[in-house]
């Protein structure tokens, strides 16, 4: 049995080992957690064709809740060095106003094969489409575009959507043998629900990293709640793996509500790499 003053020795070393990992926490989140980060991402496959080879695509989601200046900065930074293709991800904000504002900033980066997005949670794609459209941004709703030889580009609506719903299966039936396939869907738990075989790379957002989590180790809002994802922490950031072995790259996204805490916002940048 301990002695009285056991407990009272423990609560002398835990109670301040709390206070200091809380502190560590308060300061990550008011600096560097405020602060977007330029995730360079290399894709090595087979699959990847020997022409696009060095190919690099941005991966933007998850903006509502940022800062105007925030966001201009992004397309400053991506202006700033090569960038073939820009893929947005979804939930760029609730109210149209700033939806059309955000997609008005983004539409600025200079991309050489163009700007493509599909809807998040937070979207309604019927304000959300025609501002897209507007401005010169390519919506897609369990469709596909052929960006050029080679590269195929699917998206699908999201799994909250109100119908349609979406369709992977839609979105790549027009994909070519020996095309590499990327796949973009707001939420990557549907690559757990429908088949992703033919596909070689996804890109997803919507579980913003955990937002608030322990070291950025756990998260609570993902582990203790069905709320944003079924699958605990399998999507919570970087490499996974749909149901059937397809790799996921799930972004932290680049806005979300403060405060953010060991997950900070991200801008990704993709760079294919051909092992042909």
């Amino acid at each position: 049995m301990p002695k009285p003053g056991f407990a009272y020795g423990c609560l002398r070393v835990l109670l301040p080992l709390t206070g200091a990992v809380a502190a560590i926490h308060v300061l990550h989140a008011a600096t560097l957690d405020r602060v977007v980060q330029y995730t360079e991402v290399p894709f090595r496959s087979r699959n990847v064709p020997a022409a696009l080879d060095g190919y690099r695509i941005a991966f933007v989601c998850d903006a509502h809740g940022i800062s105007e200046r925030t966001l201009n900065d992004a397309v400053a930074r991506l202006n700033s060095g090569p960038i073939d293709l820009l893929l947005l991800g979804g939930d760029f904000h609730h109210d149209p106003q700033r939806a059309a504002l955000s997609l008005e900033i983004l539409s600025g980066v200079r991309a050489s094969d163009g700007i493509f997005g599909v809807e998040g949670n937070h979207d309604d794609r019927a304000y959300l489409f025609p501002a897209m459209k507007a401005r010169g941004i390519t919506p897609l709703l369990n469709e596909g575009a052929r960006i050029r030889d080679g590269l195929f580009l699917a998206g699908t609506a999201d799994m909250k959507s109100v119908g349609p719903g979406p369709c992977i299966a839609s979105a790549v039936e027009n994909a070519e043998p020996g095309d590499f396939v990327l796949l973009l869907t707001h939420n990557a738990d549907l690559t757990m629900r429908r088949p992703t075989a033919g596909i070689d790379l996804v890109l997803s957002g919507h579980t913003h990293g955990g937002h608030v989590t322990l070291f950025g180790l756990w998260a609570p809002a993902l582990t203790l709640s069905r709320a944003v994802t079924h699958y605990r922490q399998r999507f919570m950031s970087g490499w996974a793996k749909s149901r059937d072995g397809v790799p996921v790259f799930v972004s932290r996204g680049i806005g979300g509500y403060f405060p953010r805490v060991f997950a900070r916002p991200q801008v990704v940048i993709v760079t294919l790499r051909s092992e042909s």
